[in-house]
């Protein structure tokens, strides 16, 4: 039993993935039958597997130009084994081709949010493509939590009639650090963002993270699988903690060096917190019964499990129509090999329905 896999993405997270598909024990056997850079790809021309154990130098001495959508599904669909394409990027480009290869009967693994949550056509389209007879299965559920079992959980929960009612979480590594710190100690709001960053635990420019988009992105996947229509991650209420005199500063050291300006902002917001015995937290919900999807900075008393958090670990509640005292799940939301073994679990659950 084989199965064909097209890798696009060798960055941290894509090696992580081809770094632990190699050392994979399986009865399925896993034939890598082309890898892509940024521009530049490995492709095995009769489709015999490309030796992963020295994928890393060969794939960075190619010399091949990637293809095109078109010639990518042409050259997938010609394969002896069913084929599985492992997109490890987060390129939007990508994400708008899943459509086209999954109607060609190309399955997709990936933790790319783009094609997730973007317009709501273009999600409805996509699985109305996975659905149809002889099409390709579509697994991303590294797209929200990393390797966390949250989008498979949910699904099952769905899948067996259960109805949700409330979903309520901490999505961010990099937020969940700043306000685990900021909360716990004397410090001020830019002193923990510059921590964090030199940790390397913001993007390198931390507006992309204090922005609120990439967990917007991740609640609008939640509360698309749970029944809302939501048209997209600007569709609704999202808190963005940069400052509006920083939102069009040149770059991110310009950002850095004044951000301290505006510690105030949030200051009063934590005092006011710690006077009710409460912890600030930078939450996504979707609130079904009242229609109510949004991001931003919530208190939660110091009893409650959100404020007990350590560290970078996501941790997400579901209430359902059975689970009444909400389903629990913590733990890291985002690294490269956590994430990587949440891209490989959906490969081989892949796998395992085709062969």
């Amino acid at each position: 039993m084989s199965v064909n896999l097209a890798v696009i993405g060798t960055g941290v997270v894509g090696a992580a993935f081809l770094n632990q598909l190699a050392g994979l024990k399986s009865a399925i056997q896993y034939n890598v039958i082309l890898i892509a850079r940024s521009k530049k790809s490995v492709i095995s021309a009769d489709y015999s597997p490309i030796d992963l154990s020295n994928w890393k130098s060969v794939t960075e001495s190619a010399s091949q130009d990637n293809l095109s959508t078109d010639e990518l599904v042409a050259f997938l669909k010609k394969s002896p084994a069913p084929v599985i394409l492992v997109d490890n990027t987060s390129d939007a480009q990508i994400a708008d081709s899943y459509q086209k290869l999954v109607a060609n009967g190309i399955s997709i693994a990936t933790p790319n949010k783009k094609a997730f949550s973007s317009s709501l056509d273009s999600w409805k389209q996509l699985f109305d493509a996975s659905s149809q007879k002889g099409s390709g299965l579509v697994y991303h559920e590294a797209t929200v939590g990393a390797g966390l079992p949250i989008i498979g959980t949910l699904n099952d929960m769905i899948s067996t009639g259960d109805e949700v009612e409330k979903i309520e979480g901490i999505f961010s590594g990099t937020l969940s650090y700043i306000f685990n710190e900021y909360c716990a100690k004397d410090a001020k709001f830019s002193e923990i963002v510059s921590i964090a960053k030199q940790l390397g635990y913001t993007e390198p420019d931390p507006r992309d993270d204090l922005n609120g988009l990439d967990v917007a992105r991740k609640v609008t996947i939640l509360a698309r699988l749970s029944g809302a229509s939501v048209e997209s991650p600007t569709s609704f209420p999202v808190q963005s903690l940069v400052p509006k005199a920083l939102e069009s500063v040149e770059s991110a050291s310009e950002f850095m060096e004044k951000l301290p300006n505006h510690d105030d902002e949030l200051q009063a917001l934590k005092d006011e917190a710690a006077a009710e015995n409460k912890v600030l937290r930078f939450v996504g919900k979707v609130d079904l019964p009242n229609n109510v999807v949004s991001v931003g900075v919530e208190k939660y008393d110091v009893s409650h499990p959100f404020a007990s958090l350590k560290g970078s670990d996501n941790v997400i509640s579901i209430k359902t129509k059975r689970y009444q005292n909400p389903l629990i799940v913590q733990g890291a939301g985002a690294g490269a090999d956590v994430t990587a073994a949440g891209v490989l679990a959906d490969t081989i659950k892949i796998a395992q329905r085709l062969v």
